[in-house]
């Protein structure tokens, strides 16, 4: 059954598809990829039924009595950091070298296995140019995790990264686990990023910090496992000890990773480019 919310996008795309005529082709190519975004998202939404379950990420229960996991994960950042292809070499194992830019949003789930139950992670893609921003709070809405990426060659995207993180807690609605990813570490001899610097940042914010090459595929996979794994023990905590809970998320966090360590540190990180 169609959610009055949804019957009502569905009745404006009607009508805008009335008059798609009097748009320019470039902008009508990039309003049909909005709009079925859009409406795939709203397909998604829960009913007010199982809003309940969906705030503490439970989608079902098994015949055994086990649960099933859905978290949803965006990947934020500039421009042509490399957003869409850290997501296809973790989903699908690809690369696209010529890879152009995404034009409004794009979504892949990928499934994992911790202490014994499958977790699903929905993780969201979106366009960096500011021109799509008017998708933002369908975006960040029900996020859990998020991958906050930037270009180690380019350093106006880490200059940006404040700026994403601001965007996130504005309009994300419950605690988000981060991770600060400085991708591009193949192109160490244009580095103008240091690993220092990255480590430094996440310290500050209380994020998780990590170097990644989609290229070669280095800490690819290890950092979105990462962020699934730190959700699922943020959801544990809550269902085990719901008074406590927020108490626990308000302390200092210092979420930097060791190498070969999947656990959190308090004073180490992860780098593919550490020397």
């Amino acid at each position: 059954m169609m959610s009055p919310l949804h019957a009502q996008y569905v009745c404006a795309s009607l009508a805008w598809a009335k008059n798609t005529h009097l748009q320019p082709l470039h902008l009508l190519h990039h309003s049909l990829s909005l709009s079925l975004s859009l409406s795939l998202y709203l397909k998604s939404q829960p009913s007010p039924a199982s809003r309940e379950l969906s705030e503490t990420e439970i989608m079902s229960s098994d015949e055994e009595g086990g649960e099933e996991y859905l978290f949803k994960i965006v990947i934020i950042g500039d421009s042509a950091v490399g957003k869409s292809n850290l997501l296809s070499r973790y989903a699908r194992n690809e690369f696209n070298l010529h890879s152009k830019a995404t034009i409004g949003v794009e979504f892949q789930t990928q499934s994992m296995e911790i202490d014994g139950k499958e977790v699903k992670a929905q993780i969201w893609d979106t366009a960096g140019q500011r021109r799509f921003r008017a998708v933002t709070s369908a975006y960040y809405r029900g996020a859990v995790g998020a991958l906050i990426v930037y270009d180690i060659s380019r350093r106006t995207t880490f200059d940006s990264v404040g700026r994403w993180l601001d965007e996130l807690k504005t309009h994300s609605d419950t605690t988000v686990a981060m991770m600060l990813v400085g991708n591009k570490c193949d192109l160490e001899n244009i580095r103008d990023v240091s690993v220092e610097e990255g480590k430094s940042l996440a310290e500050a914010e209380g994020l998780f910090f990590m170097e990644t090459s989609a290229l070669d595929s280095t800490n690819v996979k290890k950092a979105f496992e990462i962020v699934i794994r730190e959700i699922y023990n943020n959801v544990s905590r809550k269902v085990l000890n719901s008074d406590t809970y927020k108490a626990e998320l308000s302390l200092n966090r210092v979420t930097l990773v060791n190498d070969g360590s999947d656990s959190k540190q308090g004073q180490g990180y992860f780098s593919c480019c550490s020397r």
